[in-house]
Protein backbone atom coordinates (compact mmCIF):
# COMPACT_ATOMS: atom_id res chain seq x y z
CA UNK A 1 0.00 0.00 0.00
CA UNK A 2 1.57 3.23 -1.10
CA UNK A 3 0.35 6.53 0.26
CA UNK A 4 2.20 9.81 0.44
CA UNK A 5 3.80 10.94 3.72
CA UNK A 6 1.38 13.17 5.64
CA UNK A 7 3.70 14.63 8.29
CA UNK A 8 7.13 14.97 6.67
CA UNK A 9 8.84 14.04 3.43
CA UNK A 10 12.32 14.49 4.81
CA UNK A 11 14.02 14.19 8.19
CA UNK A 12 17.62 15.11 8.92
CA UNK A 13 19.79 15.66 11.94
CA UNK A 14 23.46 15.62 12.86
CA UNK A 15 24.80 13.73 15.87
CA UNK A 16 28.58 13.91 16.46
CA UNK A 17 30.06 12.36 13.29
CA UNK A 18 26.74 10.90 12.10
CA UNK A 19 24.35 12.57 9.69
CA UNK A 20 20.79 11.23 9.42
CA UNK A 21 19.25 11.99 6.03
CA UNK A 22 15.91 10.23 5.49
CA UNK A 23 13.58 10.75 2.56
CA UNK A 24 10.11 9.32 3.06
CA UNK A 25 8.10 8.18 0.06
CA UNK A 26 5.29 6.46 1.97
CA UNK A 27 3.12 7.13 4.97
CA UNK A 28 4.22 3.81 6.46
CA UNK A 29 7.93 3.09 6.20
CA UNK A 30 9.06 -0.26 7.51
CA UNK A 31 12.78 -0.31 8.27
CA UNK A 32 14.07 -3.86 8.33
CA UNK A 33 17.40 -5.61 8.06
CA UNK A 34 19.95 -7.68 9.90
CA UNK A 35 20.95 -7.11 13.49
CA UNK A 36 23.84 -4.71 13.95
CA UNK A 37 23.10 -2.54 10.91
CA UNK A 38 22.33 0.59 12.95
CA UNK A 39 18.53 0.61 13.13
CA UNK A 40 18.40 1.17 16.88
CA UNK A 41 21.16 3.79 16.66
CA UNK A 42 19.02 5.60 14.09
CA UNK A 43 16.08 5.37 16.49
CA UNK A 44 18.13 6.96 19.28
CA UNK A 45 19.17 9.86 17.02
CA UNK A 46 15.55 10.51 16.07
CA UNK A 47 14.45 10.22 19.70
CA UNK A 48 16.89 12.98 20.67
CA UNK A 49 15.07 15.26 18.21
CA UNK A 50 11.72 14.48 19.84
CA UNK A 51 12.46 17.00 22.62
CA UNK A 52 12.61 19.85 20.09
CA UNK A 53 10.12 18.63 17.49
CA UNK A 54 6.55 18.11 18.73
CA UNK A 55 5.71 16.27 15.50
CA UNK A 56 7.83 13.27 16.52
CA UNK A 57 6.78 10.48 18.89
CA UNK A 58 9.23 7.64 19.62
CA UNK A 59 8.33 4.31 21.20
CA UNK A 60 10.56 1.33 22.01
CA UNK A 61 10.98 -1.55 24.46
CA UNK A 62 11.16 0.92 27.38
CA UNK A 63 7.50 1.77 26.68
CA UNK A 64 6.36 -1.85 26.95
CA UNK A 65 4.44 -1.23 30.19
CA UNK A 66 2.65 1.85 28.80
CA UNK A 67 -0.65 1.87 26.94
CA UNK A 68 0.89 2.10 23.49
CA UNK A 69 -2.42 1.51 21.72
CA UNK A 70 -4.00 4.57 23.35
CA UNK A 71 -0.92 6.68 22.71
CA UNK A 72 -0.97 5.83 19.01
CA UNK A 73 -4.74 6.12 18.61
CA UNK A 74 -4.87 9.54 20.26
CA UNK A 75 -1.90 10.98 18.34
CA UNK A 76 -2.39 13.46 15.50
CA UNK A 77 0.06 14.89 12.98
CA UNK A 78 3.00 12.90 14.34
CA UNK A 79 5.83 10.95 12.83
CA UNK A 80 5.55 7.91 15.08
CA UNK A 81 8.82 5.99 15.21
CA UNK A 82 8.58 2.52 16.72
CA UNK A 83 11.68 0.43 17.48
CA UNK A 84 11.23 -3.23 18.41
CA UNK A 85 7.89 -3.12 16.62
CA UNK A 86 7.71 -6.91 16.41
CA UNK A 87 7.40 -7.00 20.20
CA UNK A 88 5.43 -3.80 20.82
CA UNK A 89 2.67 -3.98 18.20
CA UNK A 90 -0.17 -6.44 18.49
CA UNK A 91 -2.52 -7.17 15.58
CA UNK A 92 -5.10 -4.56 16.63
CA UNK A 93 -2.55 -1.75 16.72
CA UNK A 94 -1.12 -2.89 13.38
CA UNK A 95 -4.57 -2.74 11.79
CA UNK A 96 -5.10 0.77 13.21
CA UNK A 97 -1.75 1.91 11.81
CA UNK A 98 -2.65 0.52 8.38
CA UNK A 99 -5.67 2.83 8.10
CA UNK A 100 -4.47 5.79 10.17
CA UNK A 101 -4.74 8.96 8.08
CA UNK A 102 -3.64 11.33 10.87
CA UNK A 103 -0.08 10.13 11.45
CA UNK A 104 2.98 8.89 9.63
CA UNK A 105 5.00 5.86 10.73
CA UNK A 106 8.59 4.69 10.72
CA UNK A 107 8.39 1.12 11.98
CA UNK A 108 11.62 -0.67 12.84
CA UNK A 109 11.15 -4.42 12.80
CA UNK A 110 11.07 -7.55 10.70
CA UNK A 111 7.39 -8.48 10.67
CA UNK A 112 5.08 -6.33 8.48
CA UNK A 113 2.10 -8.64 9.20
CA UNK A 114 -1.32 -6.91 9.34
CA UNK A 115 0.05 -3.56 8.21
CA UNK A 116 -1.39 -4.09 4.70
CA UNK A 117 1.85 -2.95 3.13
CA UNK A 118 3.68 -3.91 -0.03
CA UNK A 119 7.34 -4.08 -0.86
CA UNK A 120 7.15 -0.34 -1.62
CA UNK A 121 6.95 0.17 2.15
CA UNK A 122 10.02 -1.96 2.98
CA UNK A 123 13.35 -0.20 3.44
CA UNK A 124 16.78 -0.94 4.83
CA UNK A 125 19.34 1.32 6.44
CA UNK A 126 22.47 2.13 4.47
CA UNK A 127 25.54 3.98 5.64
CA UNK A 128 27.85 6.03 3.52
CA UNK A 129 31.20 7.50 4.57
CA UNK A 130 31.60 11.14 3.53
CA UNK A 131 34.94 12.38 4.80
CA UNK A 132 34.84 12.21 8.59
CA UNK A 133 31.07 11.75 8.72
CA UNK A 134 28.87 8.69 8.36
CA UNK A 135 25.58 9.37 6.61
CA UNK A 136 22.57 7.17 7.48
CA UNK A 137 19.96 6.83 4.72
CA UNK A 138 17.20 4.44 3.82
CA UNK A 139 16.78 2.60 0.53
CA UNK A 140 14.24 0.15 -0.82
CA UNK A 141 14.72 -3.29 0.70
CA UNK A 142 13.71 -5.46 -2.24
Amino acid sequence: MKSKPIVMNHFSTVHTSFVVDLNFTNNITILTGDSGTGKTVLFSFIKECMALNPNIMCLNYLDYQRDIASMIKSAEKKLIVIDNADVLLDDDIRKHIAVDDKNQYLIIGRNPKNLFTTRENLFELVTEKQGEQTVLKIKNYL
